[in-house]
């Protein structure tokens, strides 16, 4: 079969970076570390797996800025040098297969100091090494969580400042790509919605107080960020919920974003509220990539149930959105994206030490770079 002119796999340029094609693997919570927040193997194998499956950009999970950022006692950070040098290898890695290697920064706010999953969603004490939540109001998220702090101006002032020393090491450890979390339900989108932020000072209120806070944190880590790698922001365009935050209000904080340095906007939803989902479903989100791209001025990244190559195709080659990010899809086939071109009449991006097995043509394997 002859390759396609596929829309999904051209290439995308933000800024001084290149990817390879239009797929992203999504920044997914994996609980994975010890208490001291440091990278492991299961980082390098999760990770590094999907960027020679032929993803052009692969996401490290929402990391958190400070200990106290943490969403549950197990989560991955980036608040000492200690944290970069043992994410290094994995960057170089991803990076030597040809992929982008990037990383989300993220605070839990009222949602932090909580167990993994799988053990049940309950806060953790102090005394089991648990901490005290944060928040823009003292506003419980569920009766399972932890009662917040109100933040302070000087709480709020170190955490911008701790995102901006996140992004310079996020360079430091090789990273390329860096995404701000500012949406499902953590401490940036409490901020943002009107049901968590019931602030009467200059962070909260009417929509330029609500929105201080993201703004805030988009221009610190702009400023530790090089200007020749893309900054990117994942935000919840909507709560679903009446009194809550908007998909208008969004698209001019999208807006906004840009022109602090904002390169692309991740199109999510939801989460600020228990219950506060997409009422049909995730792929009730993907609309939104298409407003924000049109309305906001910023490159739109689509999330939600993509997991078809000819949807990702048709969201590209639509307009749409800039690139799409797949989760779940990526957790049961590492090897989407080379699936994804077969099924597309696209050039296959096999790993060069698979294509022979697989019967790829030489000129057609990708070769790997070294690191």
């Amino acid at each position: 079969m002859e390759p396609t002119a596929s829309r999904l796999f051209s290439p995308f340029d933000l800024r001084g970076v290149r990817f390879r094609n239009r797929i992203g693997v999504s920044p997914m919570c994996m609980y994975a570390c010890g208490p001291d927040g440091l990278a492991t193997p299961w980082h390098m194998v999760h990770l590094g797996m999907r960027a020679p499956g032929g993803a052009g950009l692969v996401v490290a999970e929402a990391t958190a800025v400070a200990p106290h950022a943490r969403i549950s006692p197990a989560d991955l950070g980036l608040w000492s040098r200690a944290h970069a040098d043992a994410l290094a290898p994995i960057t170089q890695f991803i990076s030597g297969q040809g992929c982008v290697p990037g990383i989300q920064l993220a605070h839990a706010g009222r949602k932090g100091s909580t167990r993994s999953p799988w053990i049940g969603r309950d806060a953790v004490p102090e005394s089991e090494g648990g901490w005290q939540v944060q928040a823009p109001s003292p506003l419980l998220f569920s009766p399972l969580n932890a009662m917040p702090r109100e933040m302070s101006e000087a709480d709020i002032a170190r955490t911008i400042g701790e995102f901006g020393a996140a992004a310079g090491l996020a360079f430091e450890a090789g990273f390329r790509y860096l995404e701000l979390h500012l949406g499902h339900g953590y401490l940036a989108h409490q901020f943002l919605s009107p049901l968590s932020n019931r602030r009467t000072d200059g962070w909260g209120g009417d929509f330029e107080g609500r929105t201080r806070f993201a703004r805030a944190l988009a221009k610190a880590a702009r400023a530790a960020w090089p200007d020749e790698l893309p900054l990117a922001a994942r935000l919840s365009i909507t709560d679903w919920v009446e009194g809550g935050w908007t998909a208008d209000e969004a698209v001019r904080l999208a807006g906004l974003l840009g022109e602090a340095g904002v390169d692309l906007v991740v199109c999510s939803s939801g989460a600020i509220v228990p219950g506060a989902m997409p009422p049909d479903g995730p792929i009730m989100q993907l609309p939104f990539a298409a407003r924000v791209r049109a309305q906001a001025g910023v490159a739109s990244g689509a999330v939600g149930q993509i997991t078809e190559a000819a949807q990702a195709e048709q969201i590209i080659a639509s307009g749409g959105a800039d690139l799409v990010f797949l989760a779940r899809a990526m957790l049961r086939d590492p090897f989407w994206a080379v699936h994804a071109a077969e099924a597309l009449g696209a050039p296959a991006p096999w790993p060069i030490a698979y294509g022979r097995a697989v019967g790829q043509r030489q000129g057609r394997v990708q070769r790997p770079q070294r690191p």
